[in-house]
This record gives structure tokens, C-alpha cells and sequence, in this order.
């Protein structure tokens, strides 16, 4: 893992959380950002944007605009939940997601360089190429696959060029009761359909945003304590499924819950990736060794059912289940 000595001196910079602490998230209407404006907000004063907010710019297409925000502001932490997370588009908006996912990221890093504050970043298991069957570390070696993954990586390494304090979490699969995602989706088809197809041979760690968001208010008290230190740390829920597995579950759980369904979890057929092609490349082994997370902040991340469970019970209990 790169860790310039210019980096390495500014990680054990402590922070004052407190009713004048100012925390700037960006991102706020994504998953992980909705549940952040919950999880950051007894830590601070939260300016939270987007990209139509108007007052100030949360664009991250407009880099002077979002620049002038942060010197406006002026936050002793910067959170950044906003990215470009279509993974097939990606491959035709390259220079859009290069952009979004390291031009943008690396600006945050410079201002809060110049602020002297704390950034917070959030990546993904799509850095690494998928090779084997065992968790990678954080240091392992990356090597996307795709320009989602390179555009992820590019915006790791210009937060760290820019001997800024940071946090970078990377994670996977990321789901919530809020917004769009694969177990929306297949509640959605399997209303529409009486069968359907499920990749089996991609294995990687469902994570909900509340988990993220949670580890992230709790690292940053612990910062606050100087009993945890900046760099790459790898934030998933514990075990590992496939999609196929993962669809088991949703359709199992719908079942016991009586939503009505086309598609029953016996309907479900597994296939090999290369059944169901893509314009991005994914990578078969997303597993993501969360340990030397857990040993710095002492705590144990729970398996990955739970946070589904939880989730899948609040979906189903509303009247448009599959509304935002």
C-alpha cells in the first residue's frame, strides 16, 4: 500500500468533535449518504449537499463550484459519498466517471490539505482484479477491471498524493431501504416474471449503508480519542454469497412475508457470468478481509443476513415497497 512518510505524518492528527466541529458531506441523496446525514448529525454541525442543491455546489461536475463551497465552509471534516456508480455506463462515459470518481476526490483531498481538516472516502472491492478465492487485504495489490474500478482507484491515490488526512473505506454490494439496488431489483422482477436467471459464480459481501454509515460516525470518535489512524480500511458486513445465494434470500424472506411474487426462490437459475454479459467486466472474487478494521476499532461486524433481513422487513412493510 503507498504511504508516502508526508502521509504517514498527518495520520495521527487528532480532531475536537463537537457543536462547533463543521462536517461536509457530499452525496447526501445516495444510499450511503442518506443514512450518513443520520449517523453524522449528533457529531457536529452537518452541511449536507447533492448535486442540485442550490445555496452551495455539491456538482461534482463543476470542480470551481464545489471548490468555492469548501472554502466557504470552511469543515474541519469532509465527507464524500458521492460518486459515479453506473458501472456498465461508466464504459461509455469514461471521462465523466474519471470526473466524478478521482478529478473531484482529488480536489476534496488538496482542500482539506490546505484546511488542515479530515476527508472521508469511500471506495470499492472493484480496485481489485477478482482473482482466487481468498479476502484481499488492503495491501494487495489493485488491478481493476473496469473503468469504474480504475476511476475508483485513480481517486484512492490522488487522496493519498495529496498528503491530506484521510480515511478511505472500500466496500461492496451496498444496499438500503433508500434508493435503488439489487434487492429492489429483484423484488421488482420477481413480481414481473415466473423465472429468472441469477449469476452464481461472483462471490462478494452484501453491505448495508447503515453499517457504513454507523462505522463511520464510530471511527470518527474514535479519532477523537486518538485510538485510530487514517489510511485504507476495508468495511463490509461479515461472510460471503453469490448473487444467486443472495437472491434466495430476498425471494425466501418475501415469501415468509407474503409479497405477492411471479417468481418463487425455487424458480431461481443459476448461471455462469458468461451466460449474462456485460459491457463492464466484474470481478468473480469481491471478498474483502474487514479485519484490520475490526482490530482498530475493536468491534465485530456482523454477518451479512442481518443487515439484509432488517432491510428486506422495512421494504416490504411499506405500501409501495419499491418506492425511493
Amino acid at each position: 500500500m503507498f504511504r508516502p512518510a508526508r502521509i504517514a505524518r498527518g495520520w495521527k492528527k487528532t480532531i475536537t468533535i463537537g457543536s462547533n466541529m463543521k462536517i461536509l458531506l457530499f452525496g447526501k441523496s445516495g444510499q450511503v449518504g442518506w443514512e450518513l446525514q443520520r449517523s453524522l448529525a449528533p457529531l457536529g454541525e452537518l452541511i449536507a449537499l447533492n448535486s442540485s442543491s442550490t445555496d452551495l455546489c455539491g456538482d461534482f461536475r463543476d470542480l470551481t463550484g464545489i471548490q468555492e463551497s469548501i472554502r466557504c465552509i470552511k469543515p474541519g471534516i469532509i465527507v464524500n459519498a458521492a460518486a459515479y456508480t453506473a458501472v456498465d455506463k461508466a464504459e461509455q462515459e469514461p471521462e465523466l466517471a474519471r470526473t466524478l470518481n478521482a478529478e473531484a476526490p482529488g480536489l476534496l483531498a488538496q482542500e482539506a490539505k490546505r484546511l488542515n481538516a479530515w476527508l472521508i472516502h469511500y471506495s470499492t472491492d472493484y480496485v481489485f482484479n477478482g482473482n482466487g478465492d481468498q479476502p484481499f487485504a488492503e495491501t494487495d495489490d489493485p488491478e481493476p477491471l473496469n473503468v469504474y474500478g480504475k476511476t475508483k482507484l485513480e481517486g484512492e491515490q490522488n487522496i493519498q498524493a495529496s498528503g491530506c488526512s484521510h480515511m478511505i473505506f472500500r466496500t461492496s454490494w451496498v444496499y438500503a431501504a433508500f434508493g435503488s439496488n439489487f434487492i429492489k431489483t429483484i423484488l421488482r422482477l420477481a413480481q414481473q416474471r415466473d423465472s429468472l436467471n441469477i449469476v452464481n459464480d461472483q462471490i462478494g459481501t452484501p453491505t448495508g449503508a447503515e453499517l457504513i454509515a454507523d462505522i463511520t460516525a464510530y471511527a470518527l470518535l474514535m479519532l477523537k480519542r486518538q485510538s485510530f489512524t487514517g489510511g485504507i480500511y476495508h468495511l463490509t458486513a461479515k461472510g460471503y454469497t453469490s448473487w444467486f445465494e443472495y437472491a434466495q434470500l430476498i425471494l425466501t424472506h418475501a415469501m415468509a412475508a407474503n409479497h405477492p411474487l411471479k417468481t418463487q426462490s425455487g424458480n431461481l437459475q443459476p448461471i455462469p457470468s458468461g451466460e449474462f454479459p456485460l459491457p463492464a467486466k466484474r470481478p468473480l472474487n469481491s471478498r474483502l478481509n474487514t479485519g484490520k478494521l475490526e482490530q482498530a476499532l475493536g468491534v465485530q461486524l456482523p454477518d451479512w443476513r442481518t443487515g439484509v433481513q432488517r432491510t428486506l422487513t422495512e421494504i416490504l412493510s411499506k405500501p409501495d415497497p419499491l418506492s425511493r
